[in-house]
């Protein structure tokens, strides 16, 4: 067998397949939409965005930073269709997400070692290398095949997603723009509440009907993509202190920040549609049109889509799992994705394109990658392969999850944000003559 099954057309394994596929390998990419549906997709596009469009901070000195810039030097598919499709989000990567899927879709079906096949996929298949990057919505017959072959529970936790408006129907008499801290200019809507207004909002937000949850008799929430109305029953003020903070925002009227502030964001180049940041939710609809028209300058809204809830699944991956993504029972079989419990799109990415330069490596007999500890993508598969813990959870790049720093490095930066600055100049410089000796190793190989 000359080919390597990536089966999953999302972010990882678009990303998979490209990376295999520029490696030299002959790549079947299985997606089952349009044969069998999703409850979050729309379209049959690969690389379809159902949550948020933003691919948070690309600060120079972040975490997702770091993880952003390695993807970009390391030929990412999805960080290019990311620059021909970048919409303003201040400090933020966000995208256009209907031209990100279809510029990815359109380099998927034309690249010569890709072929789609569109079908579900209900069994692993036999001795062949393949690359399980399913996603949170992993299909029952898979699922059930995955249970199997890892003697353990699916684990799972619950995933929400935000509502979009209409531009045109956003009061703008009351309605300002601004980015937070002045970061981007005016690439943000904000929606300004004083105390009274804030304290409606939120009466009527914890008094809300939920669409009611059947499928699992517990419900696991991500801790960073909780319902807006479950951080609300938390306290009064956690949506002040959350999605709802005013730092940053000041009144253009009066220069003052207001008691507390909804950001809405940009959803495409036409800028005729924007989503309510953090407002993922499960509401019923109609509580939904209640509730968010309660918002000032929202008075009117003209919902274009609802936030809705779904569910994401994961593997136990530190007992089913290598740092390569192979399964530690099975070296051709790899899995990259939220599967794995790596949580964000760009996370994703960067499984997906470990795995699909390892895949290769393994049709050409050659040693599998590693990526060195410094760096971002490193950190997330020692984490999903290495973490000790009793309850493994998704997680998000973070400087947390790095290789730390030297003593002497500590010493010489104690500002925070310096020293953080410092860290991503020696990861990346650690990246680059990794990747620079990879490519070279191949490249010999070869000859």
């Amino acid at each position: 067998m000359n080919e390597i099954n990536v089966i999953g057309g999302g972010l990882a394994g678009v990303e998979a397949a490209w990376q295999a596929a520029n490696s030299g390998a002959k790549v079947k990419l299985y997606e089952m939409r349009p044969v069998v549906q999703t409850p979050a997709h729309r379209t049959d596009l690969l690389a379809e965005i159902v949550c948020s469009n933003s691919l948070k901070s690309d600060e120079k000195g972040s975490a997702p930073y770091l993880l952003k810039e390695e993807l970009r030097r390391g030929g990412s598919l999805v960080m290019e269709a990311a620059r021909q499709t970048k919409v303003p989000a201040g400090a933020a990567l966000a995208v256009d997400r209907g031209k990100f899927a279809e510029l990815i879709t359109q380099k998927i079906k034309a690249h010569k070692n890709i072929e789609i096949v569109r079908e579900e996929v209900k069994t692993i298949p036999a001795d062949e290398i393949t690359i399980i990057a399913t996603g949170p919505l992993t299909s029952d017959a898979l699922t059930l095949e995955i249970m199997k072959m890892t003697g353990d529970d699916q684990l799972y936790f619950y995933d929400a997603i935000a509502p979009i408006v209409a531009a045109d129907s956003i009061n703008m008499s009351v309605a300002f723009k601004a980015a937070r801290y002045g970061k981007g200019g005016d690439d943000y809507i904000n929606c300004p509440m004083d105390k009274e207004q804030y304290e409606r909002f939120y009466n009527e937000l914890v008094e809300a009907k939920s669409v009611p949850l059947k499928r699992f008799e517990e419900t696991h929430w991500f801790e960073s993509c909780l319902p807006i109305e479950e951080i609300a029953r938390r306290g009064i003020d956690t949506l002040r202190f959350g999605p709802m903070k005013p730092k940053g925002l000041p009144l253009p009227s009066t220069g003052k920040e207001p008691y507390a502030a909804v950001q809405l964001r940009q959803e495409n180049l036409m800028a005729d549609a924007y989503s309510l940041v953090g407002f993922q939710n499960h509401l019923k609809y109609g509580e939904q049109k209640r509730v968010l028209q309660t918002i000032p300058g929202l008075e009117n809204a003209d919902i274009l889509q609802y936030g809705q809830i779904h569910r994401n699944t994961f593997i136990n991956s530190p007992q089913i799992l290598r740092e390569t993504l192979q399964t530690k029972k099975n070296p051709k079989l790899f899995f990259a994705g939220q599967i794995t419990g790596v949580e964000g799109y760009l996370e994703s990415v960067g499984t997906g394109w470990l795995a699909g330069l390892n895949a290769a490596r393994i049709l050409r007999n050659e040693d599998l990658l590693v990526a060195p500890e410094t760096s971002a993508i490193g950190a997330l598969c020692r984490y999903v392969s290495n973490v000790e813990t009793k309850n493994f959870q998704p997680v998000n790049i973070t400087f947390g999850l790095l290789a730390p720093v030297s003593v002497e490095i500590r010493k010489k930066y104690r500002n925070k944000r310096e020293r953080h600055g410092v860290q991503v100049e020696l990861a990346l410089k650690d990246w680059d003559e990794w990747f620079s000796k990879i490519n070279k190793n191949s490249l010999e190989a070869h000859q």
